[in-house]
């Protein structure tokens, strides 16, 4: 089913210009609404949108507010937005991004994290042995789940293995994850609860003590996300900023012909610079060591 989508790159990346569309058959969609959450019929493989190759620093996201949602380089107060490398960490330790069609309901408050949504596509952890490229989607399956409470939102984490990495056929559940990759989970608690502390902020916190919850968990909660996508996209929730511009989905009130949308043709261009700086690195005290 993911078969045929293909990035449609425009600017330098490191640059405030820089975009990644995706594309079908040359034509634009949003990776938010367009592409389809399952891969097949059954539920168990996932489309992901690749935001962040593993061992980058650039905060790559899906624009939420822009028309079909194109992948962006994140800002702050104008400036593009790079995470730290907090030691022994470089840049993301997974290919990093989100699943299509899902939606973490900032009106709604989990009851068992006692949090809100945080607003945004359910974020995914790619933990297979390649390297991908930003624009990709790739085809998954769900291995367990950790509940980060960020400036007091909930930002689930999905941990995912691409279906045709060498070790998927063994990694079926979280304990499989221990089992076959020691020490994985443990650096990624680790680096979601100290990787804002660079810039000044308080390190961040996690439901259930920090305890990555098993594949039966994650995919409740991602359906609770696919369901209150749906709600969005119909229109039965308040959108907020949220841009619901979409070519394919058939019942959806801001269904556009994206072919109409002067959207400039792919330009691949080498990066920008960037400040040595960001590959500085952080000695955090009080990381944990066990």
């Amino acid at each position: 089913m993911a078969f045929g989508y293909t990035p449609r790159k425009i600017g330098a990346p490191n640059t405030l210009e820089h975009r990644i569309f995706i594309e079908k058959d040359g034509v634009p969609l949003s990776p938010f609404h367009d592409i389809p959450l399952y891969a097949n019929d059954s539920q168990t493989v996932l489309n992901m949108i690749v935001e962040v190759p593993r061992w980058t620093n650039a905060k790559m996201e899906i624009s939420k507010d822009e028309t079909l949602n194109p992948i962006k380089q994140d800002t702050k107060k104008g400036k593009l937005r790079y995470v730290r490398n907090c030691f022994p960490h470089k840049g993301y330790l997974w290919n990093y991004g989100a699943f299509p069609q899902t939606w973490e309901d900032p009106n709604v408050v989990h009851p068992e994290t006692k949090a809100k949504g945080d607003n945004d596509p359910l974020d995914v952890c790619e933990i297979g042995e390649l390297v991908a490229k930003p624009g990709e989607i790739k085809q998954v399956k769900v291995l367990g789940v950790m509940a980060l409470l960020d400036e007091e939102e909930t930002d689930w984490k999905i941990i995912v293995i691409d279906v045709n990495d060498p070790l998927a056929p063994k990694l079926n559940d979280v304990e499989d994850v221990e089992r076959h990759l020691p020490g994985l989970l443990r650096a990624t608690n680790e680096w979601f609860r100290i990787y804002k502390i660079p810039d000044g902020k308080p390190e961040n916190q996690f439901a259930f003590s920090g305890e990555c919850k098993n594949k039966k968990y994650a995919m409740d909660i991602v359906r609770e996300c696919a369901e209150a996508w749906e709600r969005l996209i119909t229109g039965k929730t308040q959108r907020g900023d949220i841009c619901l511009a979409n070519g394919t989905v058939q019942h959806s009130p801001d269904r556009i012909n994206p072919s109409t949308l002067n959207i400039p043709p792919h330009h691949e261009q080498p990066p920008a610079p960037i400040d040595p700086s960001i590959d500085k690195w952080f000695f955090i005290s009080g990381a944990p060591t066990n």
